[in-house]
C-alpha cells in the first residue's frame, strides 16, 4: 500500500507545483470561486476534508500518534495531510515479519 500511496503523493505534489507555478496559491482558491459548479467542488472539497479529519483524529488518538501536524496541512493544502499520515503510519504492532510467520 505505501509505494501506491507514495505514487499518488508524488503525482499529485508535481501536479500541485505545476498548478502553483501557473496560478499561484490564491489563483486556485479563486478558481473554486469562479462560478457555482466550482463553488460546488470546493464545498465538497471541505466537506470531504473535514470528515478526513474526524476519521484522522479518532486513528490518531486510538494509536497513540499526534494529528495536529496533519490537520494544519490538510487545512492549508488539502489532500496531502491525509496522504502524510497514512504514508507515515507505523507498521501494524504485533504483526510478525512474513519469515518468522513462515518458520
Amino acid at each position: 500500500m505505501r509505494p501506491v500511496l507514495f505514487l499518488v503523493l508524488a503525482a499529485f505534489g508535481a501536479f500541485s507545483l505545476y498548478a502553483m507555478w501557473e496560478v499561484g496559491y490564491l489563483g486556485i482558491w479563486q478558481a473554486g470561486m469562479a462560478n457555482l459548479g466550482a463553488w460546488q467542488l470546493l464545498v465538497d472539497f471541505v466537506i470531504t476534508s473535514l470528515l478526513l479529519l474526524g476519521f484522522l483524529a479518532r486513528d490518531a488518538q486510538a494509536t497513540g500518534r499526534r494529528v495536529w501536524p496533519y490537520a494544519m496541512i490538510t487545512l492549508a493544502a488539502g489532500s496531502f495531510g491525509p496522504l502524510l499520515y497514512l504514508l507515515l503510519t507505523p507498521a501494524a504492532q504485533g504483526a510478525q515479519p512474513l519469515r518468522e510467520v513462515a518458520a
